[in-house]
């Protein structure tokens, strides 16, 4: 029977020991899930603020981005009504009537006079005004000129470009602004 004492004696101190291990593995599987699930926590909800801020970023890019495509068609828009002034304005200078023509290549002449002497006026080949009409000492017709005047010096030195087209623009050029702020202001 003393052997039986011993076994069960030897088994109990096993099952007892068996059991204390058990409860050190428990209590440290239940330290490292803890453990774990703080860290899963952390990570998820540092992934969670990454997320937002880079929804964040992407929603302020793509507002960002849509404000200027905005603009550009704004832009393009307000370029083509500005385009079609021009050309309606020169489309009306080039088109008016032989008297009105008349009376501002005279003006055009008589500003010529006070850089050159004795002008020689080329223009259009739709244009029928003699020299005698405009005040200079020769008329001279060029296809390329639609409306206005070119005014030369007599030995070619000095010219003066009064076509309209070229007039339109250094003024367009000039007042830009002015004809923006008048037509969108």
């Amino acid at each position: 029977m003393a052997l039986n004492n011993v076994t069960a004696e030897i088994k109990a101190q096993s099952d007892k020991r068996v059991k204390c291990i058990q409860d050190q593995t428990s209590e440290e599987i239940a330290r490292i899930q803890s453990e774990t699930e703080k860290k899963i926590a952390g990570l998820k909800e540092s992934e969670e603020k990454r997320l937002a801020d880079t929804i964040g970023r992407m929603d302020r890019q793509e507002a960002s981005s849509a404000e200027l495509e905005s603009k550009k068609v704004v832009l393009a828009k307000k370029k083509e009504i500005l385009s079609e002034v021009f050309d309606e304005t020169l489309h009306e200078l080039e088109t008016a009537p032989a008297d009105k023509k008349l009376a501002q290549y005279k003006s055009m002449v008589a500003y010529a006079k006070t850089i050159i002497e004795n002008p020689k006026a080329i223009m259009s080949e739709k244009d029928d005004f003699s020299a005698a009409d405009l005040g200079v000492a020769d008329v001279e017709k060029d296809s390329r000129i639609v409306a206005g005047l070119i005014l030369r010096s007599e030995d070619g030195q000095i010219e003066i470009d009064m076509q309209y087209s070229a007039l339109l623009r250094t003024v367009w050029d000039r007042g830009i602004k002015d004809v923006s702020n008048i037509l969108f202001g």
